[in-house]
């Protein structure tokens, strides 16, 4: 299979069997919630009438007061008590398997690949960190909403791209399927395909 790059005549010669997969809608689903999930603090936390402060005596006699029973003034139904059902800390993530996670990943850039919206580049430098040179670029190729992927982020890219809203930078490592998806096209350096080949293979 053949990918056509932007600042060549010749293109990049990929495997079929990265690039050329069906869309599979359910397993690219799966995959995203998982990683958004994954991404989720889990944090929030309220006390319950055991954790708050205060209440270990019994406020009064259990009998003959004439008032209700009461074991702690910490009862969610006082004032100052607990909270009733209080959030605790969790782990939102989800078990996906590696398998999984690469076949997804797989139908994900084949899908780009077919709609045209990944564009590949021998290479994408600047020769400053400046703002305007890189939107003027990104222009040139139509590609206003774009993730860019290479092996290594230069210092110049890195530095012009992050007062852009809609651009994102990202080494192969770091390549996820929300980060694929979120943006109309993927600008890829053919040295980060082939890394990316290598990995999903």
């Amino acid at each position: 299979m053949e990918l056509k790059m932007i600042d060549s005549k010749s293109g990049l010669q990929v495997s079929e069997a990265v690039f050329g997969k069906d869309f599979n809608e359910p397993l690219i689903h799966q995959a995203v919630t998982a990683y958004m999930a994954g991404g989720r603090a889990g944090t929030k936390a309220q006390k319950n009438r055991s954790a708050v402060s205060g209440g270990g005596a019994k406020p009064w006699r259990q009998k003959g007061t004439g008032r209700a029973r009461a074991g702690t003034i910490r009862s969610p139904l006082w004032r100052h008590g607990g909270v009733t059902f209080a959030a605790q800390p969790r782990d939102y993530s989800q078990k996906l398997n590696l398998k999984m996670y690469r076949a997804a990943m797989r139908s994900i850039l084949s899908e780009l690949a077919r709609q045209d919206r990944l564009q590949i580049v021998d290479s994408f430098g600047l020769e400053a960190p400046k703002t305007r040179i890189l939107a003027a670029k990104l222009k040139e190729l139509g590609a206003e909403d774009v993730l860019i992927v290479d092996v290594e982020i230069a210092d110049n890219l890195n530095l012009a791209a992050r007062n852009l809203p809609h651009v994102e930078t990202v080494v192969v490592a770091s390549v996820n399927p929300v980060s694929l998806l979120r943006h109309k096209n993927v600008i890829a350096t053919s040295a980060a395909v082939k890394k990316i080949e290598e990995w999903l293979a």
